[in-house]
């Protein structure tokens, strides 16, 4: 079963949202160690390997994504830590307004996530811009609509290469986590909510990993970084 945890600061860095507040979908308290080790490379330029996989040449967007309770948090942490890249918590740039109508109950519209998606694609290309060779983001990215938002980031640079890991399970499994969760101002209401809504991708939409998170977490953390590693060395030899 997924676990729950606070939600983890962008670098300490929140000046592209200061008046963002609080989480919606964190789910990490220390999960099982996988064994993926991030070790140095030994050339000049500082570069990093994977599992003794080579750094791509690219810069990657690993938007991690799906409705409430599939572990969005818990597993773009584990691969944040992984692949030694800078974890961006979606649900900390919500405008406060968002997070009382979640507070309250209230599904949020389209109008409420549109600059909200915004600033998550322009905080990402920000970090690549300063120097991170990819970075981890969470984003429930439930319509296609949402998720084109963030297509628009390679555009903007052509060595950008975003990918969505796509988290998914049965509405059941997602409510009674969900209902687990301790003083969390997202409800077991909101998963129905979400779930009403959901586009999942369609198979036209190449750029998505798709991962069954049903079974153990231990199981859905590795299943996670062996793809995202398939993934790099796939573009690298491109």
């Amino acid at each position: 079963m997924l676990t729950y945890d606070n939600p983890v600061a962008v670098n300490g860095n929140h000046s592209s949202a200061a008046s963002m507040a609080a989480t919606m979908n964190t789910m990490a308290s220390n999960p099982k160690p996988i064994n993926a080790t991030v070790v140095p490379a030994t050339s000049s330029n500082s570069i990093t390997r994977v599992n003794g996989h080579p750094a791509p040449k690219y810069h990657h967007i690993w938007l991690v994504t799906g409705p409430a309770g599939c572990g969005k948090s818990t597993v773009a942490k584990h691969l944040s830590t992984a692949l030694n890249l800078p974890y961006i918590e979606g649900d900390e740039f919500h405008p406060k307004a968002n997070i009382e109508k979640m507070g309250n109950g209230i599904p949020l519209t389209d109008a409420d996530r549109w600059d909200w998606l915004t600033i998550l694609r322009e905080e990402s290309l920000r970090q690549l811009a300063s120097g991170a060779e990819g970075v981890v983001l969470t984003c429930s990215a439930l319509k296609r609509k949402y998720r084109d938002v963030i297509r628009v980031a390679p555009y903007y640079s052509h060595d950008v290469v975003l990918h969505f890991i796509y988290l998914h399970a049965p509405e059941d499994v997602l409510l009674e986590r969900v209902g687990l969760r301790q003083g969390h101002y997202m409800g077991a209401n909101m998963v129905h909510s979400q779930f009403s809504i959901l586009e999942p991708p369609t198979a036209e939409e190449t750029d998505v990993i798709s991962l069954d998170v049903s079974g153990p977490i231990d199981v859905v953390l590795r299943e996670a970084l062996d793809e995202v590693l398939k993934k790099i060395d796939e573009t690298a030899s491109s």
